[in-house]
């Protein structure tokens, strides 16, 4: 009976993650009880300290879910690609297919900065830092001007992708209208002499 209790608590674990990504995605991380995510989990809190001690090792868990999710969208549309321009442009419509995506877990990491939670501030950087080395590489391929920063660059870009989700609203064109402002804002295409 023991262990068919163990295997039941251990499949709330998704759920759990998922309700705990949405509670943080929309109230924050200060405004979020372990309380709030158990009932909107459909568990008891003691179901939530089952899989972790406290709240800040829950948002950890959603972070590095989180980082997961944006960091496979990145691999798959960067495979099999060697231009840089290409891979560049393939890496913003993968991080903004990410951050807009249904679920809640772009939201938090985009929301819920690592100084707002000092006591997990280090672990939720590393997860971070795992993905913009990712993001990194792929800027550090540009050709862009000599007088550029590709490390301000990639901050100043990263940045305005991060806001998207508070103005963008599904339209006709999809995201390929906003993928292209973003190559030419950011891009290191070179101006044509016409």
């Amino acid at each position: 009976m023991a262990a068919t209790a163990a295997k039941l608590q251990a499949n709330r674990w998704p759920t759990l993650l998922d309700s705990a990504a949405v509670r943080f995605a929309d109230r924050g991380y200060h405004d979020t009880s372990l309380r709030d995510v158990a009932e909107a989990a459909g568990v008891t809190p003691a179901a939530v300290y089952f899989h972790v001690p406290n709240k800040q090792a829950l948002l950890v868990a959603v972070y590095a879910e989180g980082v997961d999710r944006i960091i496979g969208n990145l691999e798959a549309a960067l495979s099999y690609e060697t231009d840089p321009a290409a891979r560049f442009r393939r890496a913003i419509r993968a991080h903004l297919t990410s951050i807009l995506d249904a679920s809640a877990f772009a939201r938090v990491i985009v929301r819920v900065l690592p100084d707002d939670v000092p006591e997990a501030a280090a672990e939720l950087r590393a997860h971070r830092d795992r993905y913009e080395k990712r993001f990194h590489a792929v800027v550090e391929r540009l050709d862009l001007p000599k007088d550029r920063s590709p490390t301000l660059h990639r901050i100043l870009l990263l940045g305005a992708l991060n806001a998207t989700p508070i103005w963008y609203r599904p339209s006709r064109q999809g995201l390929d209208k906003i993928v292209d402002e973003f190559v030419a804002i950011f891009g290191a295409e070179k101006p044509s002499n016409n």
